[in-house]
């Protein structure tokens, strides 16, 4: 039980420094928030100033979860990269801070991270 709470707090501990690193180096510019799950990964770019979701995507949109297609992989999260790169895009969005919560850069927040990039956001 011990064990939990020191994980908790230090994923916990390891969100807030994120967070306030984002918050320093935001100078005006939207926020990428990735959160994934053990099944999904959904991202956001969130303007902090008006506090409103600019452009979303996720796993769990049909355009996204193709049938007989497992969502937890990073195959699935590159695609959900494009997704948001490319709506992003179209809002006139270039540049973004990357806030990776807990998550360390690794894996699926990676292959999403590296697939926006190749769409033409900056972070």
């Amino acid at each position: 039980m011990k064990t939990q709470k020191r994980l908790a707090q230090r994923s916990k501990r390891r969100g807030f420094r994120v967070r306030n690193r984002v918050r320093r180096d935001a100078h005006g510019r939207p926020r990428l928030s990735v959160f994934k799950s053990n099944r999904h990964i959904y991202a956001q770019i969130i303007d902090d100033a008006q506090g409103r979701t600019l452009v979303a995507a996720s796993t769990l949109e049909s355009a996204v979860a193709g049938a007989g297609k497992v969502a937890g992989t990073c195959e699935m999260a590159e695609t959900v990269g494009k997704l948001i790169g490319e709506r992003a895009k179209e809002k006139g969005i270039e540049s973004v801070v990357f806030d990776r919560g807990p998550f360390r850069y690794h894996g699926r927040v990676a292959a999403l991270a590296e697939a926006a990039r190749a769409q033409g956001l900056t972070f």
